[in-house]
């Protein structure tokens, strides 16, 4: 198994909404991943509520069957429209892949 795990710092406007707007729409938008490519396993969204100078605004767990799934995850079409509107809200992403 491969856990998938991003943080993001958002923008604190961008496409007309303020980051806690962008916040609620990344999260509706990756839930609605669940299901429907094969191999994501599970998928869970935060949103921070310290709001430190540390803090990342949205984190993004998720566990996929292998190092092949998380490749099909990446170029999945439905992600990657989700990865088009992230990229428009973002100012910094980290990510870490580890095998559980």
């Amino acid at each position: 198994m491969i856990k998938h795990i991003v943080m993001w710092r958002l923008l604190a406007e961008a496409q007309g909404n303020s980051k806690s707007a962008n916040a609620e729409l990344m999260k509706e938008k990756l839930e609605a991943l669940e299901g429907r490519i094969p191999g994501l396993l599970k998928i869970e969204v935060g949103l921070d509520v310290g709001g430190t100078e540390a803090s990342a605004d949205v984190v993004l767990y998720s566990e996929l069957a292998d190092q092949e799934a998380l490749a099909a995850y990446q170029s999945h079409p439905e992600h990657e429209a989700v990865k088009a509107f992230i990229g428009e809200v973002q100012s910094e992403r980290w990510v870490v892949d580890y095998q559980a």
